[in-house]
């Protein structure tokens, strides 16, 4: 541990120095690179002092029982090697935790997408309930949800609905929403009262920022159409909708949410950034065998994660096993302490492989 410590802390002191070169600070993809690698490290090194600083308690202590005749002076030290001791093993798991390697996307914001799988109307009603699920965690976590683009559903909800979300680190705690999510329920339309099961596809994409991604504009054709749907005068009037095409990949994006066909395709080109970065996280992913074999964030869009048990009031997290009997507050946008063990999971997963 000291030895992990001593070159975090060497590399810690180089950062220090790196980034107040002119050659650097002039570089803002390199820049912001080494800004972000010396926040985390932050973290450790501060965590760090504190473990030497009990180290050093436990040693006086020790050295003062060796040599000290004194009984009080004695106990006292005794009690402290015993209290340190305590504190060492609080702050060992500690360090544990932050010296395992981050995901380089966990400081990112996210493109959320939701769509509508089986089911049918049942199943885009659904979709909006994840939606606002989603819009109400966003809220109580202080960070901004952007709409970027929809297709609403027949009876309501959504059949896809595309939007962003930015805030401190919403793709650590969003990503392990990627998935399938199944609901149980008796729909709005049904007569008998029979109980259904319907589903909708969760997309979460870290956004990648404009030097993430090497985006050829040349390789987009930009179509500009008329927006539709309700919004006002400018609906089938206006030519502020946005549909990117982006040749080489084949990805095509649409964006209507603005009046402004500026700002569509800003919200557009974001999407698309984030959909031509997730490829090459799959690309960097495929070849670590560690998430490759994680139940816990694998990335599988097929993969079936959860269900929403509404005759019950029950959920069910399928990759950890857990059930919780309030739907009504996780529906709500409670969903913070599904999230913490999931991370607890994926956490002790990579753990238990490094030893």
């Amino acid at each position: 541990m000291l030895e992990k410590l001593e070159n975090l802390e060497n590399r810690f002191k180089e950062l220090s120095d790196l980034m107040i070169k002119p050659e650097i600070l002039s570089d803002q993809k390199q820049y912001i690179k080494l800004s972000k690698e010396y926040k985390e490290l932050k973290k450790i090194i501060d965590k760090g002092q504190g473990y030497k600083s009990i180290l050093s308690n436990i040693s006086e202590a020790q050295e003062i029982i060796s040599n000290e005749k004194d009984e009080e002076m004695l106990e006292i030290a005794k009690i402290q090697l015993s209290e340190s001791k305590e504190e060492l093993s609080k702050f060992e798991e500690e360090l544990k935790l932050l010296l395992i390697p981050k995901d380089p996307d966990d400081s990112k914001n996210v493109v959320m997408e939701i769509r509508a799988g089986t089911g049918g109307d049942e199943a885009s009603i659904f979709a909006g309930d994840l939606y606002r699920m989603y819009s109400k965690y966003s809220e109580s976590k202080g960070w901004k949800v952007n709409l970027v683009d929809f297709n609403e559903g027949t009876s309501g909800g959504y059949k896809e609905i595309i939007f962003d979300i930015s805030g401190e680190e919403v793709y650590a705690n969003l990503k392990f929403e990627a998935g399938v999510h199944r609901v149980q329920r008796v729909p709005q339309t049904e007569t008998q009262g029979r109980v259904h099961t319907s589903a909708a596809t969760v997309i979460v994409l870290p956004e990648a920022e404009e030097f993430d991604v090497d985006l050829n504009m040349q390789d987009v054709r930009i179509e500009r159409t008329t927006s539709t749907g309700p919004g006002g005068q400018s609906v089938n009037t206006t030519y502020s909708a946005i549909r990117l095409h982006h040749e080489p990949s084949g990805i095509t994006v649409s964006c209507q949410d603005q009046k402004s066909q500026h700002k569509n395709l800003d919200k557009a080109l974001k999407v698309l950034r984030a959909r031509l970065y997730e490829l090459e996280v799959e690309k960097r992913r495929s070849e670590e065998s560690l998430k490759r074999k994680s139940m816990v964030s694998s990335g599988d869009r097929s993969a079936k994660i959860r269900t929403y048990n509404y005759p019950q009031g029950r959920i069910t997290e399928h990759r950890i096993g857990m059930t919780l009997y309030d739907l009504p507050k996780v529906i709500n946008g409670d969903i913070q302490k599904i999230i913490d063990e999931l991370m607890l999971a994926e956490n002790s997963e990579i753990l238990n492989s490094s030893n």
